[in-house]
């Protein structure tokens, strides 16, 4: 009895509501159950036994918004309320057009085993690439021939040029090409880290690499964690340049992996994995991806709507995204998609059942 199933709040920033979900192991016990909610922690009585866990300094609950109170089996206790203040806003960058600066030296080093890719490059320019189908739009809009058909946007030596998913720098003396095709792969670990655009120009995707400045170290980031990180930025940063919602994610055989739908970007997770010890898969997901440790875990995240496309599967409804100017495609690494996948199956199995669909697409929290 008790919470020994945890708990799980799911805060909205926007709304500044919450939806609270307390588990439980099997079904409730014959003794009546007292959920007591308070400003700054929750507790439930039911026969001798009491249990409590204090929420974090920035979330602080209304009790008397409280409303909605429902048992769902398999789920456990679902209530609604409001929030007494609004939690701080989430510090939320896209991580590579930030930290990149021109006039500075930057070291990038592969995410998967930390070798080093570039050494000491400093760029006198880092500039933002034109959105995929520029070319046609010049088409669109000039009355006379486009000036820029025959140009192509490589960058020079001191460039970088940043994209959606990827950045291109000038090969200089860096070869990391395989002789069998054009994919740039890591001399120590092999891993696909980008692929050839042109004799002199090799793209590098965001998921693979790690940038740090050049007296700065390597820190090592779980590579779950940095997957989802990063393409949780992507998702925001689009989202929020472009108005779009629905992405496609395609590998680099030009395959479509996931069709993702985002949701919000202004949700704050904060859980409690109590003291059952069955609740495994949701314990591993939280051990690789929650940020912050103790009883009780806070993480900002995204909330997307999915559909994997391997092996055939949703193949109508991906066609007909592929057709819709609406959706925007998101590139990457054909193994990383794979990679992406298992990341969102893993946070879609660590929700509450009730929790884990919305017409027929599965739901994830993606933690940034």
């Amino acid at each position: 009895p008790g919470m020994a199933g945890g708990f799980l709040l799911e805060i909205r920033r926007g709304t500044q509501s919450a939806l609270l979900v307390i588990r439980y192991e099997a079904d409730l016990p014959s003794s009546p159950v007292d959920v007591s909610v308070a400003a700054d922690c929750l507790e439930t009585r039911s026969g001798g036994s009491c249990e409590a866990a204090a929420l974090p300094a920035e979330v602080r609950l209304a009790p008397s918004s409280c409303r909605g109170l429902r048992r769902l089996p398999g789920d456990g206790l679902h209530l609604r309320m409001r929030l007494r203040r609004p939690p701080p806003s989430a510090d939320l960058v896209f991580t590579l057009r930030e930290s990149l600066k021109p006039q500075k030296n930057y070291v990038f080093y592969c995410q998967s085993c930390g070798d080093i890719i570039v050494k000491d490059r400093k760029f006198l320019r880092v500039l933002p690439l034109p959105s995929e189908n520029w070319n046609a739009l010049v088409e669109e809009w000039c009355c006379h021939p486009n000036p820029f058909a025959r140009s192509t946007l490589h960058p020079k030596h001191d460039d970088c040029f940043l994209g959606d998913t990827f950045f291109l720098l000038n090969s200089g003396n860096e070869s990391h090409k395989s002789k069998e095709n054009t994919r740039v792969i890591c001399k120590r670990c092999k891993t696909m880290l980008g692929e050839t655009v042109s004799s002199g120009t090799i793209k590098y995707y965001v998921t693979e690499v790690i940038i740090r400045p050049s007296e700065g170290s390597f820190s090592p980031t779980p590579r779950p964690q940095f997957v989802q990180s990063m393409v949780a930025q992507c998702l925001v940063e689009l989202s929020s340049a472009k108005s779009t919602f629905r992405f496609t994610v395609k590998g680099d055989n030009g395959k479509t992996y996931i069709l993702i739908w985002l949701l919000n970007s202004d949700t704050l997770l904060v859980e409690s994995l109590g003291s059952s010890s069955s609740h495994s898969v949701s314990t591993l997901f939280g051990d690789i991806f929650m940020p912050s440790s103790g009883p009780v875990r806070t993480w900002n995240a995204v909330k997307v709507l999915y559909q994997p496309c391997i092996k055939s599967r949703n193949k109508d409804l991906a066609d007909a995204w592929e057709n819709d100017m609406g959706v925007h495609p998101l590139k990457f690494p054909s193994e990383t998609c794979l990679e992406l996948l298992l990341i969102l199956g893993l946070s879609t199995t660590s929700l509450p059942p009730s929790l884990r669909c919305m017409n027929s697409f599965q739901v994830r929290n993606s933690c940034y």
